[in-house]
């Protein structure tokens, strides 16, 4: 066999694999939709009580579940920098780590920002832990979206949604997030992208915990 004949062969058997891997990661969810429960019955502890542990603790069908019953937040309740955590589910879910940790911005993702600067939008960015000139971790805050309440790209239900393409090029800019609340202090999320299937093979996190004040983006970009 040809040089070129194996390099296309290898290309061609890297791409079957992962259109299968997307295709099991997109099985994973689950299918029909909401089964009703409440997002109580999918945790096992009351909602107000639920902890960053007890979503970790489910599949991701499970996970699915919760977030298609969790309401979307007000939207003026979303202000402050939040902690984030990807949620590791699902056969391609070391992919979404790999990128969010060391493609999507400068350093290793650890939350985001936002404020409703208008009374139905406003914007927020993201954030990362770098090295800074003394070697020593900084936070460094970037990859700014806008934010808007409205109807879901996954369901028919309203989400908190974060929007990137105006502030950002490349394969960022058609990432896109949905947020809703479980409780005041934990959060489910499903993140997307074109180049990922888009909104039917979503990737969870969660935002954590109480938020700590706004700060603002390094560049106004």
């Amino acid at each position: 066999m040809k040089p070129i004949n194996k390099i296309l062969l290898f290309v061609l058997v890297i791409v079957a694999g992962c259109l299968v891997l997307t295709g099991v990661n997109i099985l994973q969810n689950g299918l029909g939709g909401w089964d009703g429960r409440s997002v109580g019955d999918i945790l096992g502890v009351p909602a107000e009580k639920a902890t960053l542990d007890d979503v970790e603790r489910l599949s991701k069908s499970e996970v699915m579940q919760l977030f298609y019953a969790s309401p979307a937040p007000q939207f003026g309740s979303m202000q402050g920098e939040y902690r984030a955590k990807l949620v590791s589910v699902g056969v391609l879910s070391f992919m979404s780590d790999f990128f969010t940790h060391h493609l999507f911005g400068p350093g290793r993702w650890e939350g985001k920002a936002f404020f409703p600067f208008e009374k139905d939008r406003g914007w927020g960015y993201n954030l990362f832990r770098v090295r800074g000139n003394d070697g020593k971790a900084v936070v460094a805050r970037t990859r700014k979206m806008d934010t808007y309440v409205g109807k879901s790209n996954i369901d028919d239900r309203d989400s908190f949604h974060l929007h990137y393409s105006p502030y950002n090029t490349g394969m960022v800019s058609s990432m896109h997030d949905e947020i809703r609340k479980v409780n005041d202090t934990l959060y489910i999320c499903m993140g997307y992208m074109a180049a990922g299937g888009g909104s039917i093979n979503p990737a969870p996190f969660v935002l954590y915990g109480k938020p700590l004040p706004w700060v603002g983006p390094d560049n106004n970009e």
